[in-house]
């Protein structure tokens, strides 16, 4: 969770020390600023002193303490504790105090410059404790942030004694009010000194010396050793000299130029101070915490600009010719006199940008125990520019120059000093134009930048690669200045030259090994290293392939892997996407920074298995990168409004058998027109039932429950009347949405009865549509006008972590349970199918899983239509022969499907029919060899088989075309945690339990109806006994439900089924335990082979070597096997079906005795 940009302000280390030097800043400038009104106003008639010199004499006096005392001070701040320190000094500023507040009831213009002297030497001694304590308080990555506080109080407190030092003293009584406000303010800023925590001395054996002249000689040249902080110093003095110059001159540019008054004067310093603080917050909020001069060259070259124009918004000013000076309301009244006050507001928010990190450099890069004095050097060369101004300027006056003249003349030497600054900066001017285009045009976001900070000295940063414009977004957005690997090739090309400007690039060559050796050396000397693992632009918008070069280059250095993620620049011009994406110019970027991730390979693996072992755990890093940049934070009516935005609202989206496509401007419409009826009948989160087919008007209905925060539980049609029962109470559904057609179709008259029986609303989308009139339409357009702001207000409640769907169990091992899947369950399971597999809005998904199954519907539903992906949904995977067909016609580049339904359609296809898929994915069963072997050399198509449950929302594991092992189930997903537990009489593998977003909410059980019972901590036990191999891949050895114990020994029902499918692959099988008296269980086979026969299958396990425990002791042959909606085999019934068979058979045998 990011952290509030100013929450040192509620820091015992910070506040104290926060609140006393802005009192102090605050009664400095009570004092000056009331003593600069007093010369200019007060007393003009009563001194034959030109007020202007005065003015500038006593500025001069005010710093001249810091040119003289600065060692002195710099070394008693590095002796003593700082703390200790700043309490006598804050004390010493109360009797300092009373005697200004008698000068001023005295009149005395001598006095008061005495005093101003002292308290000017008092501030000589606070400044080196105040900016040399702030790194003994704070953290690295707080400096930017202390610093601009600090700054900023400095300028608030000039704003606010500005304002309290010209009208108190102006006032009846004035120099009475002044003196007490100032009594006042010394006394609480002494007691806020109290609090500061306690620094060690960093300097104890130092001594104080007294000649000034060599102290003075001896901190110049110690800082010149250090070219950074001789030149952040440098830059400093500066600024003060800009700011001193313009703080003096300001009464008199106000008086002689504008002709105001004192309200003038207080107006032109509120603006300029509110600037510098404006600027110094701006500068924190733009480094976000980084120590780094990428904004310095930006704001010196803005305060030139500014001042320039300010010299000519002052030159189009004509004074009145009487001698009644204007207020503040008069003044504003002129839009030049606007102009004057932006270009002052311009000149001080730029000097606060300027200056902050050139504080947070010298405190970073100064020797610790030196730091005070390097401080107290730095207030020397400050006194020593501001003396210089003071004479400057006064000099100037003597030579009949107007104040504009001044103006002008620093605006000029401020345009030497910027093209100096940019000369030294050269990187930080361009990187900070180039950051500025880049988040106006993109809205750049940055995330995770505090990952890149805690990452260690050698380090590699890793990222995908989008198009051209990767490497400058990364350049401009990491803080240091990076070196990239390019390619020869690429290095050679005209458009890349610009870039080899911003950042430091090493050419590589694939094929020269020393190419390698190069970039070890640099990563092993802690120069940070981006390469692009792809090694190329993507093609698929999506992961490519990735080479393990960085993982080898990251392991012989020592290096850790920083993986970054790159969202949005695939869709800008300068990507290989255009025909594939909706391209537009300036769509937004999202860059988000990992935590460092290390290899940690293991010391024995050699050579070329070290090699690919390196390259996948590199592959799961980047995978696991691309999952973590998404924003599961998401309701899925949320998404679809995103993807309409990111495809545009006219991109077709699905489709089915009625062949009447839907864009998502219709789908939008629908869902709003159709959800503000079905509320009518429901409240928020309320549970409604869904009794539809695989077609658009199910999928209207869906996100039209999701648009006003209803929850679809999606009822399994296929199951028996029982379970449709069982499921509505478990779920407690009061209200059935369903189609009066789809009913007469599937016969389910019945079963509407017994729901209406049961007190159950029971609705039809046909009577529902006859409802709708013409105000119900036009609402709905209106809403699709603006979709974001009409969801907002008719769903406000709704939650990401709330439920967004219910599914029910397939009830293949007993009673179905309902699944209460949230919102990020479901958008994190796309997204981390997404991670693995090149989808985009060019693929048709064919989906002929039902919806009310898991995989249907995430896989099948959700995941192409949040990610611009067209779905042509069909409502029967049993139709072998219409299937292919329609795969043919409609183009579909993408299947999903189980082993029972895929060799349906393997049967039945034309040899051109899948012509056009590129993926067909299975799982919900084991993928049959001779399945695999049939698309492979029929259809030269490659199943990728995947494993998961309703409950992971579903998918767990994967094959895909990058890492694919026939027999598995794939790998991992990103994201999802394992472990395996042990299982007494199995040797191999344990039984699986996983945790991660994708875990279901909890179940709805039928002795807790409408209750929610989580996962124990968060864990989801799968109930899969299954093994894992080196290379993560996951083989399934079966049900711990799914195994039989006989004589002793763990038998494996799934393995049994498995072999009998490779000794007769053209027919179906399952395998069934039921007891035995003798050996506790034994196996009976259900098959649709009619010569099945014991001697066969014994003969086979002996020429495979496998065990004769697992051989069926009976054979039931069986025209056809039962199987559930999903395509998982029935074994409830089948299991009934043998207990039937099991007791004919006794009844027979007992009627022949």
């Amino acid at each position: 969770m990011q952290q509030n940009r100013l929450h040192l302000l509620s820091s015992k280390r910070f506040l104290p020390l926060f609140a006393s030097q802005f009192l102090g800043a605050f009664n400095d400038n009570i004092f000056k600023n009331a003593l600069i009104i007093y010369m200019t106003y007060v007393v003009i008639d009563q001194s034959s002193v030109d007020p202007e010199i005065m003015v500038t004499l006593a500025a001069g006096i005010f710093v001249l303490p810091f040119f003289l005392f600065s060692s002195t001070a710099g070394r008693l701040a590095d002796k003593w504790d700082k703390a200790k320190l700043i309490r006598i000094i804050k004390f010493i500023e109360i009797p300092l105090i009373i005697g200004a507040a008698a000068a001023f009831l005295l009149h005395s213009i001598p006095l008061l410059m005495i005093l101003l002297f002292l308290m000017g030497m008092q501030s000589t001694f606070f400044g080196p404790l105040k900016y040399g304590i702030l790194p003994d308080q704070l953290l690295k990555n707080e400096l930017i942030e202390g610093n601009a506080l600090i700054e900023a109080a400095t300028f608030l407190a000039i704003l606010a004694g500005t304002i309290l030092g010209g009208l108190l003293i102006l006032a009846n009584n004035g120099t009475n009010l002044v003196a007490i406000v100032m009594i006042m303010t010394a006394f609480a800023g002494w007691l806020a000194s109290l609090f500061i925590p306690s620094t060690p001395a960093r300097s104890p054996e130092i001594k104080i010396g007294f000649n000034i002249w060599k102290d003075t000689q001896a901190l110049l040249h110690h800082i010149q050793q250090n070219k950074i902080i001789f030149r952040s110093i440098l830059g400093i003095s500066w600024f003060w000299l800009l700011g001193a110059t313009y703080l003096s001159q300001l009464p008199t540019f106000s008086k002689n130029i504008i002709g105001g008054n004192e309200q003038v004067v207080t107006l032109f310093l509120v603006i300029f101070s509110v600037g510098i603080a404006i600027g110094s917050l701006l500068c924190n909020r733009l480094l976000k915490q980084e120590i780094a001069a990428t904004y310095t060259p930006v704001g010196i070259l803005g305060v030139t600009l500014f001042s320039i124009d300010l010299f000519f918004a002052a030159g189009q000013i004509n004074p009145a010719e009487n001698t009644a000076l204007i207020g503040a309301t008069e003044y504003l009244s002129t839009f030049t006199h606007w102009r004057i006050l932006f270009d002052l507001l311009g000149i001080s928010i730029c000097g606060g940008i300027f200056i902050v990190p050139l504080y947070a450099i010298i405190q970073d890069c100064s020797e610790t125990s030196h730091r005070s004095r390097v401080f107290a050097a730095n207030n020397i060369i400050n006194a020593l520019f501001m003396v210089i101004a003071a004479i400057t300027i006064s000099l100037m006056y003597y030579s009949n120059f107007s104040v504009t003249d001044c103006f002008l003349t620093l605006a000029i030497l401020n345009g030497f000093v910027a093209l100096y600054i940019s000369t030294l900066l050269p990187h930080a001017l361009v990187k900070s134009l180039l950051q500025a285009l880049l988040y106006t045009c993109y809205r750049l976001e940055i995330k995770g930048l505090e990952n890149y900070r805690d990452v260690g000295e050698k380090s590699i940063i890793v990222a995908n690669h989008l198009s051209f414009l990767d490497a400058i977004l990364l350049s401009v957005c990491i803080p240091d200045q990076l070196c990239f690997a390019i390619n020869t090739h690429i290095a050679q090309k005209w458009w890349i030259r610009p870039f080899l400007f911003l950042a430091e690039t090493v050419a590589i060559d694939p094929t020269n090994p020393m190419s390698t050796r190069l970039l070890i050396d640099r990563v092993k000397k802690g120069k940070r290293i981006v390469i692009f693992p792809e090694g190329r632009l993507t093609v698929t918008g999506s992961l490519m392939k990735i080479y393990e070069g960085p993982a080898m280059i990251a392991d012989k250095s020592g290096a850790t892997l920083l993986p970054i993620s790159i969202v949005g620049a695939q869709y800008t011009p300068f990507s290989r996407l255009k025909g594939k994406l909706r391209i537009r110019w300036f769509p937004r970027i999202t860059i988000t920074i990992m935590p460092p991730e290390w290899l940690n390979l293991p010391n024995e693996v050699r050579g070329k298995q070290r090699r690919q072992l390196a390259g996948n755990k590199l592959y799961d890093i980047m995978t696991s990168a691309l999952f973590h940049s998404n924003d599961l934070q998401q309701t899925l009516f949320q998404s679809l409004l995103d993807a309409s935005h990111i495809h545009g609202k006219n991109h077709i989206i699905a489709e089915d058998i009625e062949r009447q496509p839907i864009t998502y401007s219709q789908l939008l419409t629908r869902s709003f027109i159709l959800g503000s009826r079905l509320c009518k009948f429901s409240k928020p989160a309320e549970n409604i039932g869904l009794l539809l087919p695989n077609s658009i008007g199910t999928i209207v209905t869906f996100f039209a429950l999701q648009a006003y925060a209803r929850i679809p539980a999606m009822l399994n049609f296929s199951v028996s009347k029982a379970n449709l029962v069982n499921a509505c109470q478990i779920a407690s559904i009061r209200t059935l949405v369903t189609s009066n057609r789809f009913i007469e179709v599937a016969k389910l008259t019945n079963v509407i009865d017994n729901f209406r029986a049961m007190g159950i609303t029971v609705l039809y989308l046909e009577d529902l549509r006859r409802e709708i009139h013409w105000w119900h339409k036009l609402l709905g357009f209106l809403a699709s006008l603006i979709p974001q702001t009409y969801y907002r207000l008719c769903c406000p409640a709704s939650h990401p972590d709330t439920p967004a769907v219910i599914l029910f169990t397939s009830g293949s091992e007993g009673l179905p349970k309902g699944v209460a899947l949230s919102h990020v369950n479901l958008q994190a399971n796309r997204f981390q199918v997404a991670a693995r597999i090149d989808f985009g809005p060019t693929d048709i998904v064919f989906n002929v899983l039902p919806i009310f199954h898991s995989f249907g519907l995430t896989g099948g539903t959700l995941l192409p239509i949040l990610s611009g992906i067209k779905a042509f949904l069909y409502p029967s995977p049993l139709h072998y022969r219409a299937i292919p067909e329609l795969i043919y016609d409609s183009n579909a580049t993408i299947l999903f499907g189980t082993d029972t339904f895929l060799t349906g359609y393997a049967r039945h296809a034309n040899p051109y029919d899948f012509y056009s898929l590129r993926y067909v994915f299975a799982g919900a069963e084991k993928l049959r060899e001779s399945t695999r072997r049939v698309w492979s050399e029929n259809y030269g198509v490659r199943i990728f088989e995947g494993y998961g449950a309703t409950e992971t929302s579903p998918i767990l594991s994967l094959n895909t075309p990058m890492h694919n092992r026939p027999g598995s189930v794939g790998r991992m997903l990103p994201g999802i945690a394992y472990r395996l537990e042990k299982i007494s009489g199995i040797e191999e593998g344990g039984k699986l339990l996983v945790s991660g977003p994708n875990i279901m909410m909890g179940y709805y059980l039928i002795n807790a109806a409408g209750q929610i019972n989580p996962p124990n901590q968060g864990w989801y036990d799968t109930g899969d006994i299954v093994a894992i191999d080196q290379d993560g891949y996951i083989f399934i050895k079966g049900r711990a439900k799914r195994f039989a114990k006989i004589a002793g020994e763990m038998i494996s029902l799934t393995a049994v089924e498995a072999y009998i499918s490779k000794l007769w692959p053209n027919y179906q099988h399952a395998v069934v335990a039921i007891p035995d008296s003798k050996k506790g269980e034994q196996l009976v086979l259900i098959t649709t082979n009619p010569t099945a026969g014991r001697n066969e299958i014994l003969t086979y396990v002996n020429q495979q070597g496998f065990g004769e425990l697992s051989i069926p002791k009976t054979i039931l042959i069986k025209e056809d096997i039962a199987v559930l909606g999903s395509g998982k085999t029935d074994y409830v019934a089948l299991l009934d079906w043998v207990n039937t068979q099991s007791t004919q058979t006794h009844n027979k045998d007992q009627l022949n005795d």
